[in-house]
């Protein structure tokens, strides 16, 4: 199993967190956590599919996850080899002209939002690229291809941060008051720049600061109340539409 990330060239380092080779000579399945981040994989070999109600969907060689508040199962065939670019929180829709929201909880082929024949033409030159690094210049001149960075909502973006600031535990009443405006044109502006809620991208922050925050010497309920969660069965609840197992096994404590 290999996987290499390599940081963005300048023109963009504003919008994507980082890109990343990941490669596998062997047949596997794993789990997928839900997360904040908008990403597309671009696959040079092999094949790629995710479980759905025990039904096996095949994905697209280059398609456009969206964020998603559950986890997912994925599969994937031997010798199999992807490019993934990871976007930062609000930075996929200087890219794209489609509602970021629309992608909430899906993986759509990039031919969604591109010409056929220009993705045939990104494919071809992807597979024959000789190199991990020439592999990495032609999903960024791609990138900065469909660049169209528009006018940044601060709005959006000072939301974004006072959610992480406060890991993820604050009322969307009082985001909105600390913002000078309403919940109503709140929520708007931000699933049209990140892709759901500020509510469902709060949840997501809060889960992810609960993981970082384990500690095997701790109990589990104080983890969840450092985390923000106002009782143990709210904390369960969450922890297993997120991740499919309970906090106990998730992290190894049965």
């Amino acid at each position: 199993m290999k996987f290499e990330t390599y940081i963005p060239c300048d023109s963009l380092k504003p919008y994507i967190r980082v890109l990343a080779i990941s490669e596998s000579e062997m047949a596997n399945t794993y789990k997928v956590l839900p997360g904040t981040e908008i990403v597309i994989g671009f696959q040079y070999r092999g094949k790629l599919s995710y479980s759905d109600n025990d039904q096996d969907i095949p994905l697209s060689s280059s398609g456009l996850t969206g964020l998603s508040d559950r986890y997912r199962i994925f599969h994937n065939t031997k010798n199999t080899g992807t490019v993934l670019v990871f976007f930062k929180e609000g930075a996929a829709s200087s890219f794209f002209r489609q509602p970021i929201h629309e992608l909430f909880r899906e993986s759509l082929s990039l031919d969604n939002f591109m010409l056929r024949s220009e993705l045939l033409i990104l494919e071809e030159k992807l597979q024959e690229s000789k190199s991990d690094k020439e592999k990495i210049a032609v999903i960024e001149n791609f990138l900065i291809s469909k660049l169209n960075p528009g006018v940044e909502d601060l709005m959006v973006m000072s939301a974004i941060s006072m959610i992480y600031k406060a890991k993820g535990n604050i009322r969307m009443n009082d985001l909105a008051k600390a913002l000078h405006t309403s919940q109503s044109p709140l929520e708007k502006r931000f699933r049209q720049k990140v892709g759901t809620s500020p509510k469902k991208f709060s949840s997501l922050i809060r889960f992810k600061h609960s993981i970082a925050q384990h500690n095997p010497d701790k109990p589990l309920t104080d983890l969840s109340y450092e985390a923000g969660y106002y009782d143990q069965a709210h904390f369960i609840k969450e922890f297993r539409n997120f991740t499919g197992d309970s906090p106990e096994i998730f992290f190894g404590r049965k």
